[in-house]
């Protein structure tokens, strides 16, 4: 099958398409290819800040953090690469051995962020994030790298989601506990300086 964004496949057809091209970075949108496009370098450094803070304070036996990689399969028309997630580690035990099938979880996500970036920022508000809203993903951060806010967005009992916007100081996520990400630290990353 030759790739081509906009075109219209089945759940089948992606998953031999994102398979066999895998640098292609493909998601399916409401049944149809769309490919994830390069980004900043600010982007690109926000999140793997991110996924290394996420990593360096979780315990790798029981979560898994994914930095733009693997994907969040939330119906057979819908799967998305976050730009950061993070899971049970036992969502990949099941599959790590298995070098047939693409790396797609439809399990609720403990932490699902994703990058507001130039190209994709629309796209996100208006297709990924109720999607994880929708499927239940616990916690959902928007980052804007620009303007240095996060809109977060927390799973209630009922189902619903609370929003709250973050312009500094230390985001603690609900489902992972002992995690703390400090936004000056995100924002800046290495140039930041201690407070005091």
């Amino acid at each position: 099958m030759q790739a081509r964004a906009g075109a219209r496949v089945s759940e089948a057809e992606y998953l031999r398409l994102a398979l066999d091209d895998p640098r292609g970075k493909w998601e399916l949108a409401d049944g149809e290819l769309r490919q994830k496009p390069a980004m900043t370098a600010r982007h690109n450094r926000i999140a793997w800040l991110l996924g290394v803070a996420l990593t360096n304070q979780l315990d790798v036996r029981i979560f898994d953090v994914r930095i733009d990689a693997g994907h969040a399969r939330r119906t057979p028309r819908n799967f998305f690469i976050p730009d950061v997630m993070v899971f049970p580690a036992e969502y990949a035990d099941r599959i790590d051995e298995r070098e047939d099938i693409l790396e797609a979880y439809d399990e609720p996500l403990l932490l699902v962020a994703e990058v507001w970036s130039r190209s994709t920022g629309t796209y996100d508000v208006q297709t990924k994030l109720p999607e994880y809203q929708r499927w239940g993903d616990r916690e959902i951060w928007l980052i804007h790298p620009y303007e240095r806010w996060v809109r977060a967005w927390r799973l209630q009992p009922d189902g619903s989601h609370t929003e709250t916007v973050h312009t500094g100081g230390v985001l603690e996520p609900v489902a992972l506990p002992g995690v703390a990400i400090d936004l000056a630290h995100l924002f800046q990353g290495w140039r930041a300086r201690p407070d005091g």
